[in-house]
């Protein structure tokens, strides 16, 4: 069963530097989200405050049944960050861990779960994704869209009740792009909350079911694809997208 996310209030600094400015937004139980806005908008730390990696200054988060304030608690948080996966631009795989080691490592050791069945889940996720053959291959072994796609099937094997998935695209040739947005296409189809920092604007535009826009810290566009992107209502949004399309 998939969770719901709801910011209210949230406020993040860095200093005198605001990062995130007074945010509020709720996202659905098995909503797919896009996260567009120019760099240094407060994309990035927006799911990283949801997952916990992040601290944050004001406001409140709620992930599913547990909610959270500028000081945890920190049970909660630990409880946010097993039930909602989190995916990043660098895959950050265990080196020294063969394929099948990093999707099997954390269902066993932090959750305790029996190995041969979180062995057999694991080999199910990598046909899911495409790479039953490289199970005992090490990560130096793959290239980098296969690291990424092994990077969802970990997050996958914890059984998590969503997915934040940070740029992870965006060192990635177009062609190898391909392989992991369809793996996340078929994640909205299975109805997984997935919460997606992205500059792939065609990509929000075909699966995302709202895309919210960040600049400043603040939400300046809020809404479906075809309409933020289409007709967005501030001149900020429409001068990113002439830099961003061209």
């Amino acid at each position: 069963m998939s969770w719901s996310i709801t910011l209210t209030n949230v406020t993040k600094k860095y200093g005198e530097r605001t990062i995130l400015d007074d945010i509020s937004l709720t996202i659905p139980a098995g909503e797919t989200v896009a996260i567009l806005g120019p760099s240094g908008g407060g994309k990035s730390t927006l799911i990283r405050c949801v997952n916990g990696l992040n601290t944050f200054d004001a406001g409140e988060i709620e992930v599913g049944p547990h909610r959270v304030g500028p000081t945890g608690p920190k049970g909660v948080i630990t409880r946010i960050r097993q039930s909602f996966g989190m995916i990043f631009q660098d895959f950050q795989l265990f080196p020294h861990f063969s394929v099948l080691e990093n999707i099997t490592e954390a269902p066993i050791r932090v959750l305790g779960e029996r190995p041969a069945l979180v062995r057999e889940r694991a080999m199910l996720l990598l046909k899911r994704v495409g790479l039953a053959d490289r199970a005992t291959a090490y990560p130096r072994e793959l290239s980098g869209g296969q690291k990424q796609r092994i990077a969802i099937a970990r997050a996958l094997a914890m059984n998590p009740r969503g997915l934040l998935c940070d740029e992870i695209t965006s060192s990635l040739d177009p062609e190898i792009k391909t392989e992991v947005l369809n793996v996340l296409e078929d994640l909205k189809r299975d109805g997984m909350t997935l919460v997606l920092v992205t500059h792939e604007i065609g990509f929000a535009r075909r699966v995302a079911d709202r895309v919210v826009v960040l600049c400043d810290g603040r939400i300046i566009e809020n809404g479906p694809p075809a309409s933020v992107l289409d007709n967005p209502q501030s001149e900020r949004m429409a001068a990113f997208l002439k830099c961003v399309m061209g």
